[in-house]
């Protein structure tokens, strides 16, 4: 099994998660780009550059670039983000970034409002994740804009795999940024070793100290795999039995709440034993508190890609140069280096090398075979299908 929070080792290959051996990282990430998906991101939006409140197509070259992301995505040193600077410096453009994507759902909610009415959200480019129903929604109701390959020669260094996803198979609106696995994280001065999804959801010495996401893919996704059904083909029986699961935990008081990236604070704090959560969010967190882990369940987690787009009213001249700015594969290693996650971008790892040796060895950022062995892609036709978010948005209270 794979543990963050030591130095990463191969993961377990004797997973019983056999129709996934063997398979390479561009095989994986391939299969990834076959989930239909939508996104939510959530925001309070203020005018300050960039994008404005009209819905037009601007396709002239701001001198400010608004970015709206997740927390934990950006490289960081102390307050700064290295590459948002080299970028600022290379271009005269200053970003105002935004970590204001909790999940994607929140995301979702407060935007559709104005883009529906095609009007701007004063954002040039938001984040969303193939693993939930909204980026094929932001393509579909014609909320997003086409890229400009013309300012993104870069885009060539875009590796194959994730060349053709189905909510955009010729990338005419979206290019990764970068994409990350679910399992589960705990914090060692509460708990042992969590290593399981039954653990997370039953152990009584967790009970009202654990947290799941609210994203359905991600907390769904590793119950199904739990219980030895498979995440990227779902049946109405399989999804009945992991929300009863999930019900189960909830009714008992197992699970104290549901979370998008806000569990990090809490489980870094000690307010949480453990969680669903994120590769990379851990990976950042592990330099300040040691004792936070993180793992890939040994019966099998999840792996998903976030996607750059332009919504209604952002700037596509200023949207592009940003995106062939960061395929560049120098700048992609400083990215990928600096959050802990997976890059879609050609070369990325020779540069990752230069800037630090033991990034090579280190599985979250680049996942050896035993690794992606345990993850699975969640199937499109459970999160797109709309008896299944409602029975989750009944787990959810909602």
């Amino acid at each position: 099994m794979t543990v963050l929070g030591a130095r990463p080792e191969s993961a377990r290959a004797d997973s019983g998660r056999a129709k996934t051996s063997g398979m390479t990282r561009d095989e994986l990430l391939r299969r990834g780009t076959a989930v239909g998906a939508l996104l939510t991101f959530p925001a309070l939006f203020t005018a300050c550059g960039g994008g404005g409140d009209s819905g037009a197509a601007d396709d002239e070259l701001k001198t400010v670039l608004n970015f709206s992301n997740w927390p934990f995505y950006m490289d960081t040193e102390g307050k700064k983000h290295p590459t948002l600077d080299q970028f600022t410096a290379a271009t005269g453009i200053k970003v105002n970034y935004f970590e204001d994507v909790n999940s994607n759902d929140e995301y979702f909610a407060k935007v559709q409002g104005p883009l529906s009415q095609g009007n701007g959200i004063d954002r040039d480019i938001l984040v969303a994740t193939d693993n939930s129903r909204f980026p094929i929604l932001y393509v579909s109701q014609g909320w997003v804009q086409e890229l400009d390959k013309e300012l993104i020669p870069n885009f060539s260094n875009l590796i194959d795999a994730q060349a053709s996803p189905p909510f955009d198979p010729e990338r005419t609106y979206s290019m990764p940024w970068l994409s990350g696995m679910t399992g589960i994280a705990w914090n060692e001065d509460l708990t042992g070793p969590v290593t399981t999804v039954s653990q997370l959801l039953e152990d009584p010495k967790l009970k009202g100290k654990v947290t799941m996401l609210s994203e359905m893919g991600d907390s769904v996704g590793i119950v199904l795999a739990e219980a030895g059904d498979d995440p990227s083909n779902v049946t109405d029986d399989s999804f009945d039995r992991a929300i009863q699961k999930v019900q189960a935990a909830v009714d008992s008081g197992q699970i104290r709440r549901f979370t998008g990236n806000d569990y990090a604070q809490p489980l870094a704090n000690g307010d949480l034993a453990a969680c669903v959560a994120w590769s990379g969010d851990v990976a950042s967190l592990v330099a300040d508190n040691p004792k936070l882990k993180w793992a890939v369940p040994e019966k099998g987690g999840i792996i998903w890609t976030d996607n750059m787009l332009i919504p209604t009213g952002g700037s596509v001249a200023t949207a592009s140069t940003y995106m062939n700015f960061v395929y560049d594969p120098n700048i992609a290693a400083q990215i990928a280096v600096g959050t802990g996650y997976i890059s879609s971008v050609k070369g990325v790892k020779d540069e990752a090398v230069k800037l630090d040796p033991d990034a090579a060895s280190n599985v979250l950022i680049f996942p050896d075979d035993a690794l992606l062995a345990q993850l699975s892609q969640n199937d499109p036709k459970m999160l797109g299908n709309e008896d299944y978010i409602t029975k989750w948005q009944a787990v959810l209270g909602q």
